[in-house]
This record gives structure tokens, C-alpha cells and sequence, in this order.
């Protein structure tokens, strides 16, 4: 079974080229002379309409492999890391697909493990404060998505017409959860052995361009690691609220030390608003505190 992943990942090119496809709103309606395009637009010609669910499926995700250098078995669940919520919405009739919000969240947890392996070997004298400093800048939203991007990953994104029209195959929030999502998928067929792997095969600058004790701007660990020498406490952040439609919504987000609400923030993506509450967090503490 390792044998034919691997084949298909190395097999052929890539499906699509890194500025093709990326959401519903590129599937443009043909003219008056393109019959058989009209046919699928239409849903009157089957042998067409498999067509076009192959450009939206087994192409992407054969795109997917040869870049990713990693082959699926599990091809619903592999789509499904690359597939947003909006596109479901829009095409109900790709039955046995999810959305890939289950997977982001397994792969947030797996890349945070695999990330936090990798810096204990490379750092073995950093203290916790420092490696989660490095973590958090590796596998932050602008990390993730910088690795999204090197991989092309926006453009295998499967997104709903108005998500697309909105440029939603460049968001980093958008580009950041389908990275946590793909290595989700990686994780459940493969382990954390092939996760670590492609870790060091993906994210080597992300790893160049941190050290012990530079910070950089995650107010998210410059909180922790304040609260933790204070008073041994880890913060807490809970969704207030997250308003407008899937292509321009707004979290708002509230942390919490002990019980205490110290700091407000929103921002595009629930990541985005945890870090402005963080820094005015921080900041209020910094203060409290003379420095």
C-alpha cells in the first residue's frame, strides 16, 4: 500500500498548474458556440459533467500528491482537506465529502506534536518558553500559509463562487487551515512518522528563520510564557462572536488569566483575533508591571 502511494506521488506532473483553478467562481459559463460545456452548465450531459467533477477532484488532488510528495490511499478524505465549506454549499451532490474543518482541527494538534519534536532535537538546551516562542512562529497563520503557499495550495482549493471571487485562494486564514487539514489527512493514513518527514521537507525555512529567544510578533506565547512566570497560569481564549458571510466574516475573541477577561481583539480569522487580544493582553500587563 506504501509502494502505490508513493508511486502516485512521484508519479506524472502536476494535474494543475499552481495558478490554475482555485474556486467555484473560475468555472466560467461557456459562450453560445461551446455545446458541450453548455450541456454541464445545463447538467444535460453526464460524460461531460464527469469532466468537470474530475477537474474539481481526482485532478486537484493528484496535484496535490506530486507537490506534497505523498500519496492517498483515502481519496474522499484526502478532498476533503482541500475542500471548503462554502463549495459544499454550492455543490451538494459530491456525496461522501466533508468540509475540511474536522481535519484542520486534527492537523493544528499533529503539526504543533510534529513541529515541537523537531525543535526539542534541534534545541536541546532551549527552556519551554523559548520553544514555544519558535513553534508558534513556525505553525502560526502567517507560517502555514507561507508553506500553502510554496506548495501552490491555493490554487487546489475547492472554494464556493463568492469565497472565490473574494480571492479566497490567497487568505492566509483560508490557506493556513487546509495546510493543518492536508497533514490531518496525512496523519490518519500515515502516522507521525510520514508527518515528520514531510515537515522536514516543507517547512526547513520556516525552521531557518526562528531562534531561541526571538520572539517576532506571537503575542499569543509572549502572554503565556508573562502569565506562566507570574503566577503559573495559562490563558484561556474564548469566541465572542463571529459575524458576515464565509469570505468576509469577523471573529471577535476574549482571553482570559484566572478568570479575569484582559484582553479583546478580532480580526479576519479566529488566529488573527487571538493574537490582537493577546497583544492587548500583554501589553496591559507589560504595563501593570512598569515595563
Amino acid at each position: 500500500m506504501k509502494n502505490d502511494r508513493q508511486s502516485r506521488a512521484r508519479g506524472g506532473g502536476d494535474g494543475l498548474k499552481s495558478g490554475e483553478g482555485g474556486g467555484a467562481g473560475e468555472r466560467v459559463k461557456p459562450g453560445a458556440g461551446d455545446k458541450a460545456n453548455e450541456r454541464v452548465w445545463a447538467g444535460g450531459d453526464s460524460d461531460a459533467g464527469d469532466v468537470f467533477k474530475r477537474s474539481w477532484g481526482e485532478d486537484r488532488l493528484s496535484a496535490l500528491e506530486s507537490r506534497l510528495g505523498f500519496g492517498f490511499t483515502d481519496r474522499a478524505r484526502a478532498l476533503s482537506a482541500l475542500t471548503h465549506r462554502s463549495f459544499l454549499h454550492e455543490h451538494r451532490d459530491w456525496a461522501g465529502i466533508a468540509d475540511n474543518e474536522r481535519l484542520e482541527f486534527l492537523g493544528d494538534a499533529v503539526l504543533d506534536l510534529a513541529v515541537g519534536m523537531r525543535l526539542m532535537c534541534l534545541y536541546p538546551k532551549a527552556n519551554e518558553g523559548a520553544l514555544s516562542h519558535m513553534r508558534a512562529e513556525i505553525v502560526d497563520e502567517r507560517g502555514l500559509s507561507q508553506v500553502a503557499r510554496r506548495l501552490g495550495l491555493g490554487a487546489l482549493l475547492r472554494l464556493g463562487r463568492g469565497e472565490a471571487l473574494s480571492g479566497g485562494s490567497d487568505k492566509p486564514s483560508l490557506l493556513a487551515d487546509a495546510m493543518e487539514a492536508v497533514f490531518g489527512a496525512v496523519f490518519l493514513e500515515a502516522g507521525i512518522d510520514e508527518v515528520l518527514r514531510l515537515v522536514d521537507r516543507h517547512f526547513a525555512p520556516n525552521f531557518a528563520r526562528v531562534r531561541p529567544g526571538e520572539v517576532g510578533g506571537d503575542y499569543k506565547s509572549r502572554l503565556q510564557e508573562l502569565t506562566q512566570g507570574k503566577s503559573k497560569v495559562t490563558p484561556s481564549y474564548r469566541v465572542v462572536s463571529a459575524e458576515g458571510p464565509d469570505h468576509a466574516k469577523t471573529f471577535r475573541v476574549e482571553v482570559e488569566v484566572a478568570g479575569v477577561v484582559l484582553g479583546r481583539g478580532e480580526g479576519a480569522s479566529k488566529k488573527a483575533a487571538e493574537q490582537a487580544a493577546a497583544r492587548q493582553a500583554h501589553d496591559a500587563l507589560m504595563a501593570e508591571q512598569g515595563r
